[in-house]
Parts: C-alpha cells; structure tokens; sequence
C-alpha cells in the first residue's frame, strides 16, 4: 500500500480515509476525449479538487469517459463535487473551441447529466489506481469473448 493513498487523513474533529471511483460519460456518448481534451479535463479536474481540499489521486479514461479515483473529505458532498468538476470541466473545454469537441457536441454541455460513483469500499487504492491508469490499455483481444 503507498503512504500517498492509504493512510488516514484528519480534520479538526474527524480521521478518515475516504476514496471514491467516479466516472463521467461524455454527452450521447460521444468520442471527443482525445489526448489534449484529456490533458486538459485532467488538469481542470485538479484544479477544483484542489479548491475543495480533495486530492484527485488517478485520472484517465477512453474516448468517451473519464475515470476519477478521489480521496476526499466527510464534509464533502460528492454530487456537489461531480457538479462542480462537470461544470468547471465543460466551461474551460467550451472556451477553448476546439473542433473535436465543437464538431461533436453542440450547446454548452460537454457531459451527460448521469454519472458513477462506486465506494472503493475494501478494495486497495492501488488496484484501483492501476485500473483507471490502464484505461485505455487494452485487456483482452478484440472480436467476442471466449471465442477463439
């Protein structure tokens, strides 16, 4: 286990280890996430992490979502905290006008308004680090499962 991860934290009142695995799904699905787009969710995503005294400890995903593995605090609401990420995220990549986004997306929305969030409960921090840091690795040759 790495010390970064998966010792306790603590508040005025309160020790916790808090870890949530988010994911977020790209308006109707679609592809936009290329490397700069991903760079650049990533980097905002920390931004307001870091506003919120969470710490975004993985980040990576495919072309139409992005996987979140945060370490955050009990006073945190994590939808206000997805809001506040698809929010800040969705504005910086707007003002940007970049066209795989443009093209494919049209309004002021980049995300869908559904959204994942799964305990990490007693999973190590680590496999899901190396989970959401695999993304876009792929794990199983193509065509269909258990065939030859």
């Amino acid at each position: 286990m790495s010390a970064d991860t998966d010792d306790f934290r603590n508040g005025r009142h309160v020790v916790y280890r808090l870890h949530a695995h988010v994911v977020l799904i790209t308006k109707y699905r679609r592809g936009v996430i290329t490397d700069r787009v991903r760079e650049q969710l990533i980097a905002t995503t920390r931004e307001v992490c870091a506003r919120h005294n969470v710490t975004l400890v993985e980040a990576d995903g495919e072309t139409d979502h992005l996987h979140l593995l945060l370490d955050y605090p009990p006073r945190i609401s994590l939808s206000t905290l997805v809001g506040a990420i698809k929010t800040n995220t969705s504005r910086v990549l707007r003002e940007k006008h970049w066209p795989e986004v443009t093209s494919a997306l049209w309004g002021q929305h980049f995300w869908s308004p559904s959204y994942c969030v799964l305990s990490t409960g007693g999973a190590p921090s680590q496999t899901i680090r190396d989970y959401i840091a695999n993304q876009r690795t792929p794990n199983r040759p193509p065509g269909r499962p258990g065939r030859a």
